[in-house]
């Protein structure tokens, strides 16, 4: 699990789709929240699919610690990935980064509550 990922059991009462989209959001949040995951993130968004080793080939991390950026995108929903072979192959999860932007926008202040 990533370093962070665990989440809390709440002792309130509240509801339970509304919590369950805020903890995506957080985990998404916290998965972006390293520069080497925002550019597997952006890789994988313009080329759309390519397998891990390509991945390896764009950034300055090692293998394993490329690794373990993906286990992290892919335990909060914004990777899926594929066995393919010996392989796997890393598409980026295009529903839900939707999802995340829209939570991300509504998370905005409107014109009308600026000061």
């Amino acid at each position: 699990m990533c370093l962070g990922m665990q989440s809390k059991k709440q002792n309130k009462v509240t509801d339970k789709g509304k919590d369950h989209d805020m903890e995506n959001l957080a985990s998404m949040c916290k998965a972006l929240g390293h520069p080497a995951r925002v550019m597997i993130v952006n890789y994988l968004k313009r080329i759309d699919k390519c397998l891990c080793g390509d991945i390896v080939d764009q950034l300055p991390l090692a293998q394993s610690t490329v690794s373990q950026h993906l286990k992290c995108l892919k335990e909060a929903g914004l990777i899926k990935g594929e066995v393919e072979g010996p392989t796997t192959c890393y598409c980026l999860d295009k529903t839900m980064l939707e999802k995340f932007t829209r939570m991300v926008v509504a998370l905005g202040l409107s014109s009308k509550s600026r000061g």
